[in-house]
């Protein structure tokens, strides 16, 4: 009976004049299907049913039908996804069958290929048992309904100047609990498998939540340290379109330039352990990259490239260095140190309770802390890796001032040299760079804002006071 009734919810032809999945009345059965068994997953997604509070198998069972029955009546909204939602059919029924063991959707993962056709506005339904980075770590299932965000300008770029063909810019139509979090990412290699690919084949970034944490974030940091903005920018942060069109160009070049430069060693570090300075080093580069790709399109006319250089100084001054745990936090060091540059090259200053900025000279000097990592790295090729790790710690120090009980800031004689580098990383201290008493007393002002900005999405961020 369960099952008519189901079947019964779901085939309901979709509303006149729609096309949106989460329309379709199949939408919140499936999502309802997926937050009921979330509960009974443990952290590597499988369903231990001696545990307090797990249903019988059988209850399991028709939970997985329903979201089974409801991807079938969602898949016709979707026939660029047909593959892909057989294979995750499949995928399901198989995890109910072999008992809701820990799961495995490498079939389902490989038919998903959202970046073989990148279409401005085109939806995806993915559902999929993952962790989300800065969110959930647990890998429970998730459902989340997606658009594309790949406008003709942006294509054109990646077509003719910087190719990134596994990259997809995508926004929020709705998702389930594992998305009410910080996470703007969605990438396979959260996603539960027998085993990894030998390559992945896309990886997404939400852009919209991006723009819309950073432009409440911004918007509170300017009133709090009394910055004048330039009306053009003034208009930009005012405008949610207008940031997501810039960070998913940001996105784009960032993601692009892990694998191109001088890279002196794995570009995503995956399979090195390295002191956390090095990861932030690697993600400003990226970031810089990105400012100064801006730089030189602004200047051959493309709309967005301005943006894209004030979204990345905002959000990398104001919101990365006082957002999340002071415990090797590569992203709030980078954030850090380009504040740092700035100001001891007279670019900011806090004076009399407020910061002024030099818009002209802003991106000049921006760029030159992008060289100084480049310099960094392309000598790093001809040095062993402690070496390189040292001049890496010297570059941030002479901005940043070390923890005063840093073994690593006393230098090489400070240090036991005999052991292997990645043992000298247990020397690293949780926050070798403390914050300084400028950032310390701007945390306390934006840290209510940052934390509301949990979960949101262009459609819910009115619920964000600044």
């Amino acid at each position: 009976m369960t099952e008519i009734l189901v079947q019964a919810a779901t085939e309901e032809t979709i509303p006149p004049g729609s096309t949106r999945v989460v329309e379709h009345p199949a939408w919140p059965v499936l999502k309802d299907a997926v937050e009921e068994i979330r509960p009974w997953q443990s952290k590597d997604g499988s369903i231990d049913f001696t545990a307090e509070g797990a249903p019988s198998r059988s209850v399991a069972e028709l939970a997985v039908d329903r979201a089974i029955s409801a991807i079938e009546q969602l898949a016709p909204l979707l026939p660029h996804n047909d593959a892909y939602h057989r294979a995750l059919a499949a995928d399901l029924r198989r995890w109910a069958d072999e008992g809701f063991q820990v799961p495995d959707f490498l079939d389902s993962l490989l038919a998903f290929q959202p970046a073989a056709h990148r279409a401005d506005g085109l939806q995806h339904l993915v559902v999929f048992p993952m962790y989300t980075q800065n969110g959930n770590p647990d890998r429970n299932l998730e459902a989340v309904v997606l658009r594309m965000v790949w406008p003709d300008w942006l294509a054109d770029l990646e077509r003719t100047r910087y190719d990134n063909p596994l990259y997809i810019g995508i926004k929020f139509e709705d998702f389930t609990p594992g998305y009410d979090t910080n996470s703007a990412v969605l990438f396979p290699e959260t996603i539960a498998v027998r085993e990894a690919p030998e390559r992945f084949s896309w990886g997404g970034i939400f852009c919209d939540r991006e723009a819309a944490r950073f432009r409440k974030v911004t918007e509170a940091a300017v009133s709090i340290l009394g910055l004048e903005l330039p009306d053009d920018i003034r208009e930009m942060i005012a405008d949610q379109d207008r940031c997501e069109q810039a960070f998913v160009l940001w996105d784009m070049v960032h993601d692009r330039t892990h694998s191109h430069g001088d890279l002196p060693f794995d570009p995503f570090m995956i399979k090195q352990r390295q002191p956390f300075w090095m990861y932030g080093l690697e993600e400003l580069r990226c970031d810089l990259t990105a400012f100064k790709e801006a730089v030189k399109l602004e200047a051959e006319g493309v709309a967005q490239a301005r943006d894209v250089q004030f979204t990345v100084l905002f959000d990398r001054m104001f919101r990365f260095p006082v957002t999340g745990e002071r415990v090797r936090n590569y992203d709030g060091l980078g954030g850090q140190l380009l504040f740092a540059y700035l100001h001891k090259h007279d670019v900011l200053r806090w004076t009399d309770n407020t910061l002024k900025i030099d818009w002209e000279r802003a991106p000049q000097v921006t760029n030159q802390l992008c060289a100084e990592i480049e310099d960094l790295y392309r000598a790093g090729i001809d040095r062993p890796k402690l070496v390189h790790w040292f001049a890496a710690y010297e570059l941030v120090s002479t901005y940043l001032s070390p923890h005063p009980g840093s073994r690593w800031a006393k230098g090489p004689d400070a240090l036991d040299l005999s052991l292997p580098p990645r043992k000298l990383v247990d020397e690293v201290l949780p926050d070798e760079f403390p914050l300084s008493m400028f950032y310390e007393a701007l945390s306390k002002k934006l840290k209510n804002v940052i934390a509301a900005t949990k979960g949101i999405t262009a459609s819910n961020a009115e619920r964000v006071a600044a």
